[in-house]
């Protein structure tokens, strides 16, 4: 009997090994962790795709990857009862058109047994801008692995563009507005934030989380500049929240809540003003940390004097920190 059942064991076993990698009936968030001596390419071949649309489907601005991080994939999968192409598009991260796309269905009818292609929905993207959601990021922050230590979030606004240059579509040609001037007059090395918050709701990622923000303080002194921004991660928040000017929308004002939560949850920070740093608390030709006494130095009202509550120590005290607080424990709610 011990024998028959180490037999039947051993050929499990080997079964188990010989399956494709693709075929991922028990993995529910169709999710492939990196290892060591893998490269895009490789997986792409496995899960029978490609670099680019994996780089789509998971937000990849450039071909570095890192052992640990999690990519989502294609995979195939065998229908049981009480699927549907819906049930399968939500579990899977996918979307119905999609599934039906990719494995030539001409109705939504599936049945027990078939064998489906699942595809995971791509990410917008232009070059190295990334356009999501508050749910597709934070599947991407926590999926993606970083090179570099955050230690506080910088909030901005822009200023300019504000509203009324937002028409519900021009994402990317606002931020390729700001790159150009942050490149061609500010001489930077590409955009200034990693973050970028829309009216809309929508986020962008621009820079690099691998490398600092650039020239946010410290205008005058370079040195000190690289310092202040070696740990910081800068968040702009597209529109003019000086009092009487731009009215936060409610989707925005949740986008930056939930940002700014997300990220001080997968950086391991608490609110404070050490982690959460308003531009308007810095004198940006020296540097300075200023916070509330900014009289006789360089400062702007940014991230506006409008800004959860306004741009001072007290206010973000009183309101935006722990603002920013409950939402963290309703995400850790959602997590459990």
């Amino acid at each position: 009997m011990r024998k028959c059942f180490a037999i039947l064991s051993i050929t499990f076993i080997f079964l188990l090994m010989n399956l494709s990698p693709a075929l991922a009936v028990n993995n529910p968030r169709n999710t492939y962790e990196v290892k060591p001596g893998d490269y895009l390419w490789k997986i792409a071949s496995t899960y029978k795709t490609s670099v680019a649309d994996l780089k789509l489907i998971n937000g990849l601005q450039s071909d570095l990857i890192l052992v640990g991080q999690k990519l989502r994939v294609p995979i195939e999968y065998e229908v049981v009862p009480g699927d549907t192409l819906w049930k399968l598009s939500v579990s899977f991260n996918s979307t119905v058109q999609s599934i039906k796309t990719a494995n030539g269905l001409n109705t939504n009818m599936i049945y027990v047994g078939q064998k489906l292609r699942i595809p995971p929905k791509k990410l917008d993207m232009q070059g190295q801008y990334v356009l999501m959601t508050r749910d597709e990021f934070r599947d991407w922050v926590f999926n993606h692995l970083f090179t570099r230590k955050i230690g506080k979030i910088q909030q901005h606004h822009t200023y300019q563009p504000s509203y009324q240059q937002f028409n519900g579509n021009n994402h990317f040609t606002l931020l390729k507005g700001m790159e150009d001037y942050h490149v061609n007059s500010m001489k930077w090395s590409t955009i200034s934030q990693q973050l970028t918050t829309f009216p809309d709701g929508k986020v962008a990622v621009g820079r690099s989380f691998n490398i600092p923000p650039e020239g946010s303080f410290g205008l005058l002194n370079e040195s000190v500049m690289r310092e202040i921004e070696a740990d910081a991660l800068a968040i702009e928040n597209v529109g003019n929240f000086d009092a009487g000017n731009n009215q936060m929308t409610a989707e925005q004002r949740e986008t930056i809540l939930t940002v700014t939560a997300l990220l001080m949850m997968r950086f391991g920070l608490s609110p404070s003003i050490d982690t959460i740093t308003y531009h308007h608390w810095w004198d940006i030709n020296s540097g300075e940390r200023v916070l509330d006494e900014g009289q006789g130095h360089v400062v702007k009202t940014c991230p506006g004097t409008d800004f959860f509550g306004g741009n001072s120590t007290a206010d973000a005290k009183s309101h935006f920190y722990p603002m920013v607080t409950r939402k963290m424990q309703e995400i850790s709610a959602t997590m459990r």
